[in-house]
């Protein structure tokens, strides 16, 4: 199993060895950036989740001090029609890495879905780290969640919408799906902001659930008329009805991570700072 890094990666990080599930998803390719760009030692795992002895034979490949599961469907409502593999990932594959990780005595950052939840009465506003479980994917994210959190060296990290400065990639909400969109005020994470973040908070310890998304939230029209008139003014979209969508529309309380990480900027901010600035080719001002 080869380790990633390359000659420009700053100096080693002591003490620092990490082994990430998820090489082909956003949130994993960018893990590895990451490390590289910091001089952290870091390995994909080649194992499947739901195979416990792959999991122990990575381990003990790799000699980890961290465990990232990065995992996940390509997208949330494609689980809804490829259940098995999704159960197979999102439960059965997750729990197995949360108790090998426990016997190993391996720290597990694991980043699940903000997307379990939907606005209703009783939840006008913001959902807490303490509610509980949408769509197929994110109730068997929330079944995940449920076992897991009883693990004393799980991180549970609920991503928003994923957000990022690479508009070419197909999991970003910005280019990837705006071809029908529902209007709706939602919590979404800048990754660029956030995931540096999860590294952090891994090196601090740090457990339990975490709402892993800036403050505040914002409509997707919103999100995409940024776009349209920083990167591209001929850029359009379609809005459909919620009625016609895997209901999964809310704002994630993040006070619990803000007051960690004080410095994180509210979700607006986040954005024309790490996108639309970056890729600015029409200049407009906000």
């Amino acid at each position: 199993m080869e380790f990633g890094g390359n000659g420009n990666a700053k100096p080693l990080a002591l003490g620092l060895r990490f082994l990430i599930y998820g090489r082909k998803g956003c949130i994993g390719g960018l893990l590895g950036k990451i490390c590289e760009a910091q001089g952290i030692p870091f390995a994909y795992g080649s194992g499947r989740l739901e195979d416990h002895q792959s999991l122990v034979d990575d381990i003990a490949a790799v000699q980890p001090s961290h465990v990232f599961n990065a995992t996940g469907p390509p997208h949330v409502d494609r689980g809804e029609f490829s259940k098995i593999q999704t159960i197979r990932s999102n439960v059965i594959g997750a729990l197995i890495l949360a108790d090998v990780c426990q016997e190993k005595g391996l720290p597990l950052i694991f980043y699940s879905i903000g997307c379990m939840f939907h606005y209703d009465a009783d939840h006008p506003i913001g959902f807490t780290e303490n509610d509980s479980c949408g769509s197929f994917c994110s109730k068997t994210k929330g079944m995940a969640e449920e076992w897991i959190k009883n693990y004393e060296n799980v991180c549970i990290l609920r991503v928003g919408m994923p957000v990022f400065s690479d508009l070419s990639h197909h999991r970003n909400f910005i280019t990837g799906y705006h071809e029908r969109v529902v209007n709706i005020p939602n919590s979404m994470t800048v990754l660029d902001e956030l995931l540096p973040i999860s590294i952090e908070m891994a090196k601090r310890n740090l457990k339990g659930i975490w709402n892993f998304t800036n403050p505040g939230v914002l409509t997707h029209n919103q999100v995409l008329e940024m776009y349209r008139d920083y990167v591209d003014p001929n850029f359009t979209w379609n809005n459909f009805s919620v009625q016609q969508q895997a209901k999964c529309n809310n704002e994630l309380d993040s006070t619990k991570l803000k007051e960690e990480f004080p410095e994180i900027l509210p979700i607006k901010e986040s954005v024309i700072k790490y996108i639309f600035e970056p890729n600015k080719k029409n200049i407009n001002h906000y």
